[in-house]
Order: C-alpha cells, then sequence, then structure tokens
C-alpha cells in the first residue's frame, strides 16, 4: 500500500478527524487544519512528524493561501487535498440573516474554492494530485428548510465538476463525496439555526428546526465512510463522485430521475426555439 501526504481542512472533528486518525495509524502524512489545532494535540503526541497541524478557518483566503504554501514548502509533495471543513445551516430563507447565509457561504462553497486555488499550483508542478470535496446528497437532492446550505452544496459540486475537466490535463483527479446520515456530529453540534418565524410553524421548512434532535437516526458508520473516502484515491481514474450510505444513494437517485423525466418532457419544445433551417 503506497504511503502518501494528505492536507485535510476540519482535521478537528466528523470525516476529517476520522480520515486523520485513520491515515496516520496506517502510516501516511497528515498536515491536518482546524480553526482550534489544540483539538488535534492527542494526535500530535502519538504520532509525532507524520502530523504537521495549523490553524486554518477557511472563512479566510489569505490565511488559506499562507497554510497551503507552507505546507506544501514543509512537506513537500502533497498527494491529496481533501476540503472537509463545513457545516449545515437551517431554516427557511426569511429567518436566515445577513450575517448566517454570507457566513455559511463563505464556509461551505467559497473556502474549498480558496483552498483549490491555492493548491492547484503546487500540485500542477508536481506533476499531479488528488482533490477530495466533502458534500453530501444534498448536493444532488433537496430538503426543505435548507435552501442556503443547498446553495452551498451544489455550487461546490459545479465547481469541482468542472475543475475535474480543467485539471485531468495536469493528472489532478477530483472526487466529490456525497454522504448520507451518519453520527459525526454534524447535526446535533455542527449544525445551526435561525429563530424561526411563526408564519413557517405546520410548513415543510419546520421540518429543519428537528435536524439538531439527538434522537434521529443515522444510516451510515461514520469510520466506513472515512475509510470509503482514503479508498478512493486508490482508484484510478479517481471516481467524479462517491456515494456512502444507503439513503444517500436513494436520494440522489430519486432526485436524478425526478430531473431528467422533466427534462426529457420538454425535448420537442426546447427545439421549437431553435433557428429556422437554413436561417
Amino acid at each position: 500500500m503506497a504511503r502518501r501526504t494528505w492536507f485535510i481542512t476540519g482535521s478537528s472533528r466528523g470525516f476529517g478527524r476520522l480520515m486523520t486518525e485513520q491515515l496516520l495509524e496506517r502510516g501516511d502524512r497528515v498536515a491536518a487544519t482546524a480553526r482550534d489545532t489544540a483539538a488535534l494535540a492527542d494526535l500530535v503526541e502519538r504520532h509525532g512528524e507524520r502530523i504537521w497541524t495549523a490553524r486554518l478557518d477557511v472563512t479566510d483566503p489569505v490565511r488559506i493561501r499562507e497554510v497551503v504554501a507552507q505546507a506544501f514548502a514543509d512537506l513537500g509533495t502533497i498527494d491529496v487535498i481533501v476540503n472537509n471543513a463545513g457545516y449545515g445551516l437551517f431554516g427557511a430563507v426569511e429567518e436566515l440573516t445577513d450575517e448566517l447565509i454570507e457566513h455559511q457561504l463563505a464556509t461551505n462553497l467559497l473556502g474549498p474554492i480558496h483552498v483549490l486555488r491555492a493548491a492547484v499550483p503546487h500540485l500542477r508542478a508536481q506533476g499531479g494530485g488528488r482533490v477530495i470535496q466533502l458534500s453530501t446528497y444534498g448536493g444532488q437532492a433537496t430538503n426543505p428548510g435548507a435552501s442556503v446550505y443547498h446553495a452551498g452544496k451544489w455550487g461546490v459540486e459545479g465547481f469541482m465538476e468542472a475543475n475535474a475537466k480543467d485539471l485531468a490535463p495536469f493528472g489532478i483527479g477530483v472526487t466529490i463525496v456525497e454522504p448520507g446520515s451518519a453520527a459525526t456530529g454534524f447535526r446535533v453540534g455542527g449544525s445551526r439555526l435561525p429563530e424561526p418565524l411563526a408564519a413557517y410553524d405546520g410548513t415543510p421548512a419546520a421540518m429543519s428546526r428537528r435536524i439538531q434532535d439527538p434522537a434521529l437516526p443515522s444510516v451510515s458508520d461514520p469510520a466506513k465512510v472515512a475509510a470509503a473516502i482514503i479508498a478512493s484515491v486508490d482508484r484510478t481514474p479517481a471516481p467524479l463522485r462517491l456515494i456512502t450510505g444507503s439513503d444517500s444513494f436513494a436520494a440522489v437517485r430519486a432526485a436524478l430521475r425526478e430531473r431528467l423525466a422533466d427534462v426529457e418532457a420538454q425535448e420537442a419544445g426546447a427545439a421549437r426555439t431553435d433557428l429556422a433551417a437554413g436561417a
């Protein structure tokens, strides 16, 4: 098994933490970044020089460029960039403040964009690498009360899918990961809710108010998801998407089928707007 060096955002919790632990245990090196690097102290003590840490808030583009450049300078080749940092924001759109919306998109959409922009020159210069983007089934399917969260995930999926085409000539593969529900702390400790408006009581958007209920069931084993993400790097060419969890698969398939049916029903109407033959 090849030993690799990984750069991971949001390494202190969730899938980022699990991936960091599994990679270090198997002998890989990890550049582990987090807003609070103290949460990584136990891993530093256990694994020493094989873990490199840096404080990083992905809403800070200047800091992103500094940390990415320093990681490549200190570690040399970095084989895999993992955009993992992110959180959920739920609620009807008029319940959300400007600050909540802007911070959500700065974290879930602009953060990964800036990380990729900072990393690509290094990946290209070294002759290739992999980029892994943590998304969700919510990058292709939608739920009520999650419009801004979906805006970030749909946006980052489009960005990464286009970059998969742009970067392939340089030997850089891109994989978008679409997990389903897993007990990573994302819902209970890692999501945010606004003050509710009574107008939405009893409407579909109000279902999002239960997102932090610890009694809600999960489908996937988080450790297995982390292992599947790591294993995807051994696949050539890089899979464009990696779906984990039967709930994610069902949601994505249903959404794609619905959209395809809607598109195919418009074939004749779409053609009626074409230029006339010979025009």
